[in-house]
């Protein structure tokens, strides 16, 4: 049916979205080390991303009972109990753009970045076996930097704070259906990357102090193990009802911290800026286990084939035993949920807008942060558009273009805080295939 629309071809898609990734990605490693630009980042590991593709971030992230998205087989990683749906090979690829606004006490700033935000496949094994998945994505992200100026009788001083560099997470998921409408699965994934915190005293009206720097650097190493449960059940000729569960064990990775404090010399000309003179002290690879907490999250979808699909999600985390860096302000508990869904208007339709998924979605999260005896909170608006492709391989290859946008906030100016409001942009690539299915004739 798709085949009769002048889109985009699934082929010049998917070199699009690789080509587009690889140049963001080679701007992004000659510009900077991080996407984020949050103050908040700087505790705990960063910003945390979650595992939600476009398709599911638009509808407010709901992710734990959706095992089908327009009648077809989705890669959700977020449960991988989704696996055993698997009926063709899933190929996914996304971008990631933000753009945010920092307000504190009449005070603004405005960020942007772009990236290349997740690589996936999902290949299906057979109907008794299930599926398994495995892929490359983003696990959080720190960014942040502050300058303050202060005063000690007639010295002058700026102190500035800077942090940058995330955690990437690679897994590899498997997920079967052992009974009829149960399904179970669970993903082992291995967490890499570099955090780093930067800390700087410098006196800009005695150019004939030194400056010191202090750079401290977390090495962060270590598996995790999530799981996930499913029941679908049809409750009537057309709708079907989906439950879902997803969590995951207190992980325990490995953090090794190198810190050092330099004297720099001051310069007024950028590219000679804090060169080290000499080192006070260097502390390598003081290695600790960090103990990630448990995570809990419930949900459910109803739909009605092609046509719709409305769900909820309800998520818990403590991370009150939860600690990086010795001194750190203790973490709290983490309390969210998120309501979205998305309408096909007329899949029997030949116009190209009647077959084209709309998502709509809300979420919020009470994050485990607390400043200045002030609870961080994160709500979002999310909306999307699912862009169908046209059909190749005589009906058997079906692609979409995903897009998301969300529209939030993060904070508050209340007590003295800092308040973000973002756009946060995914742009997502699904191609579904029969590539690893025997051909019946030559």
């Amino acid at each position: 049916m798709y085949k009769q629309f002048n889109v985009l071809s699934a082929k010049k898609a998917l070199q699009l979205v690789v080509a587009t990734g690889l140049l963001l990605a080679n701007i992004q490693a000659n510009a900077q080390t991080t996407t984020s630009h949050s103050p908040y980042s700087k505790f705990g590991l960063g910003q945390m991303r979650e595992d939600l593709l476009p398709q599911t971030r638009a509808m407010g992230g709901i992710s734990s009972a959706i095992r089908y998205q327009s009648g077809l087989p989705i890669l959700n990683m977020g449960n991988p109990a989704s696996y055993s749906a698997f009926s063709r090979t899933i190929l996914e690829a996304g971008l990631y753009g933000n753009a945010t606004e920092l307000s504190r006490t009449g005070v603004k700033d405005n960020t942007a970045d772009f990236a290349f935000s997740h690589l996936a496949i999902g290949i299906p094994l057979s109907q008794r076996f299930g599926g398994f998945a495995f892929g490359l994505m983003p696990y959080s992200d720190v960014g942040y930097n502050q300058t303050s100026r202060r005063k000690e009788g007639d010295l002058t001083y700026n102190i500035s704070s800077k942090g940058e560099g995330g955690i990437n997470k690679a897994f590899l998921g498997y997920g079967v259906s052992p009974f009829k409408g149960v399904s179970v699965g669970a993903n082992v994934g291995f967490l890499f990357g570099e955090l780093t915190d930067i800390d700087l005293v410098s006196f800009p009206q005695n150019p004939n102090m030194l400056n010191a720097r202090y750079n401290e650097t977390r090495l962060i190493r270590g598996a995790t193990l999530d799981y996930g449960v499913q029941y679908s059940k049809a409750i009537s000729r057309k709708l079907n009802l989906t439950i879902g569960y997803m969590g995951s064990l207190n992980n325990t990775i490995t953090s090794k911290t190198t810190s050092f404090i330099k004297r720099t010399e001051p310069s007024s000309d950028p590219d000679y800026q804090n060169i080290p003179l000499d080192t006070v002290s260097s502390v390598t690879g003081l290695s600790r286990k960090v103990n990630l907490p448990l995570k809990h999250t419930v949900g459910f979808t109803l739909s009605k084939g092609y046509n719709w699909m409305v769900g909820a999600d309800f998520k818990y985390a403590d991370w009150s035993y939860f600690q990086t860096r010795a001194g750190e302000p203790a973490l709290g508990k983490n309390y969210g949920f998120a309501v979205g869904g998305q309408i096909k208007p007329d899949p029997t339709s030949f116009r190209y807008w009647n077959i084209v998924d709309y998502r709509l979605g809300f979420r919020y999260d009470q994050t485990p942060l607390q400043y200045n005896n002030q609870n961080i909170d994160d709500m979002a608006v999310t909306v999307g558009l699912g862009l169908p492709l046209p059909e190749t391989n005589f009906g058997l290859t079906f692609s979409r273009i995903n897009i998301s946008a969300e529209f939030g906030q993060r904070g508050t100016l209340s007590n003295n805080l800092v308040r973000e409001r973002y756009i946060n942009l995914n742009l997502g690539f699904t191609l579904n295939d029969t590539w690893f299915r025997r051909r019946s004739y030559d």
